[in-house]
């Protein structure tokens, strides 16, 4: 469910000091896609697609690169690949490659272990944080608090969309036409924003980037500023009651963002761990090609045309291409993880930029 802002009520005229995007934009985009106006391709290659798949697609693209390349320059490349060992330049350099890029990931691996090592004073003051955080949650939700991730999520997005339709019932009556406005629109915006997340999160498990993906759509940040802007600028109007909801609104709200944090912590560290896995798996074949294209292949070793492209180009072509999977995987990994904290630099109603709302 989708709340566009088109029809926002625009207070701005009678308070000069009031900001117009403060109230024009009480409403917001139900995903992070759409706040931010990137295209669906560039989000899916960043963010969304499978890193395998992604690097086998770039991989793909290089593949297509040489073919193309070699059909128009061929007869240039066959003299230098017989008489200036071109073919074994190059792979004797993706050896090198290869073999930097598996010690960078060791590297990678060992520092990420390492955050999880530490004395036993630090591991018991880890747990105090990590149960006084479960018993304050424990208080809003009035159950114990979910184990997983993203039950743990949902749950609080939840909560807060419980607290939303109290607020939007408890003014319901309010003699102030324009304050019924803004809570309407906002909660519309929550409520309808708080749906999406949770039924993206719904039976979802830790290690999915489904799981970090509708934490991301779920903009709290905006959410509590627009709390305390509605607390602040309507003091006079509000009931008691209406006090309580906002306030407990926005400690749900607040819960959210430490909570969502962790969990991307956890999930960076997971993410780095697998692609410190995959390279690994990767290195080995990567290495043995590049050793045998360096070793057997040269520029009268693969006479013949297939399809109508000399059959060195096909060979070297997909030889380099295979070779630079394990850094083709480092980019798409690496994409996924800094974009993840280009949109979460902030936590808090800090907001960076209008397409982080």
């Amino acid at each position: 469910m989708s709340h566009d802002t088109t029809e926002n009520v625009d207070s701005s005229e009678e308070d000069p000091n009031l900001d117009a995007s403060d109230v024009d934009d009480i409403g917001t985009a139900n995903t992070m896609r759409e706040r931010s106006g990137e295209t669906k391709l560039k989000v899916w290659l960043t963010l969304d697609g499978n890193r395998l798949v992604v690097a086998g697609l770039l991989a793909m693209l290089i593949f297509g690169v040489f073919v193309f390349g070699g059909t128009f320059f061929y007869q240039y490349y066959l003299t230098d690949a017989q008489t200036a060992d071109t073919v074994e330049t190059v792979f004797s350099t993706m050896i090198s490659a290869i073999i930097t890029g598996v010690t960078l990931v060791l590297t990678i691996s060992q520092i990420v272990i390492s955050q999880e090592n530490g004395p036993l004073g630090d591991q018991r003051d880890r747990m105090d944080g990590t149960m006084e955080f479960r018993e304050f949650t424990k208080e809003i939700f009035g159950s114990p608090t979910p184990a997983d991730p993203s039950a743990f999520l949902r749950a609080l997005i939840l909560e807060t969309k419980e607290y939303a339709e109290n607020l939007r019932e408890s003014v319901h009556d309010n003699d102030n036409e324009e304050l019924r406005g803004e809570v309407d629109e906002f909660t519309n915006s929550l409520i309808g924003n708080a749906e999406a997340a949770a039924d993206k999160l719904e039976g979802r498990k830790f290690g999915s980037y489904t799981v970090v993906s509708a934490a991301l759509d779920y903009n709290y940040g905006w959410k509590i500023f627009q709390v305390e802007r509605l607390t602040d600028e309507h003091s006079d109007a509000l009931t008691e009651e209406t006090r309580v909801i906002l306030d407990d609104l926005k400690t749900a709200l607040s819960m959210f963002g430490p909570a969502r944090e962790h969990i991307k912590t956890l999930y960076f560290e997971w993410e780095l761990i697998s692609l410190s896995q995959n390279i690994l798996y990767l290195s080995v074949p990567a290495l043995i090609v590049a050793g045998f294209m360096t070793t057997y292949i040269g520029g009268s070793s693969l006479p013949g045309v297939t399809l109508g492209v000399p059959n060195l180009i096909w060979i070297t072509a997909a030889a380099f291409a295979f070779t630079s999977l394990p850094f083709l995987l480092l980019i798409s990994y690496i994409a996924r993880v800094a974009t993840i904290s280009k949109r979460t630099l902030a936590i808090g109603p800090l907001i960076l930029r209008d397409s982080q709302r």
